[in-house]
């Protein structure tokens, strides 16, 4: 686990957030916030330097917006841009939040990253009230793209074998994936650990070649190969 904090704290880490796949998670807050009767309080889980954070609070103004990451490097970056932020993490010991306490739970991007996603996302459902919301979001092993590779023989996109550098996919940054989901791997996984009324959209890559974009676009309309699958649960009974 020390080994993976100092990884995050590395300034050369990616910590910021896709626009596409970011633009999903907001609309589906912008949907929730729309039904609202209260003041909601929206916890985003693993902000990293708070691009979805400040688009959450301008999405949701006159509710409770509050970012946390486990990692100080860049919560203080989130916290320079005006943020409400608090350093914690979804694995042990677990979220520093009372049970039942928030309202909706933003997870973009995190889940591939930990090593006991079973333990993370028990803690995600207990700081959800009954009925809240969940949104994530997380690369698709089974992407269109990835298909092709495989079939080349080549390491899918988003998979890693190495901390230290790339071998046998495009790319040259390391992201620190531990865990990757299909669509139903991903719905399997929800549904056992309390979550149902699952909506999916899919959402593009930004590193597709520009001659491949237009087909990344199109392909985001099926979930099941789209590059980056885009998740709204709510916390069952």
């Amino acid at each position: 686990m020390a080994e993976l904090r100092d990884f995050y704290e590395n300034p050369e880490t990616p910590v910021s957030a896709a626009e596409d796949r970011t633009a999903r998670i907001v609309a589906f807050l912008r949907e929730i916030v729309g039904a609202a009767r209260e003041p909601l309080t929206i916890l985003d889980v693993g902000c990293g330097d708070g691009g979805i954070t400040r688009m959450a609070a301008e999405a949701a103004p006159g509710h409770r917006v509050v970012g946390m990451d486990w990692a100080a490097a860049p919560l203080r970056t989130a916290s320079g841009k005006g943020l409400t932020v608090v350093r914690g993490g979804a694995a042990h010991p677990g979220l520093p939040v009372a049970s039942g306490r928030v309202d909706v739970v933003i997870f973009s991007e995190v889940i591939e990253h930990l090593v006991d996603p079973d333990a993370a996302i028990v803690e995600l459902r207990r700081v959800l009230r009954p009925g809240g919301h969940l949104l994530l979001s997380t690369p698709n092993l089974a992407a269109w793209f990835n298909r092709g590779m495989l079939l080349l023989g080549m390491q899918p996109v988003f998979s890693e074998v190495s901390m230290a550098h790339v071998f046998g996919r495009p790319g040259n940054s390391v992201a620190g994936h531990l865990r990757l989901f299909t669509l139903p791997a991903l719905r399997q996984f929800l549904l056992a650990y309390g979550f149902a009324d699952l909506t999916v959209r899919g959402a593009g890559y930004h590193d597709v070649p520009k001659p491949l974009k237009p087909v990344d676009r199109l392909l985001r309309h099926w979930p099941s190969a789209a590059a980056i699958l885009t998740v709204h649960a709510r916390k069952s009974p």
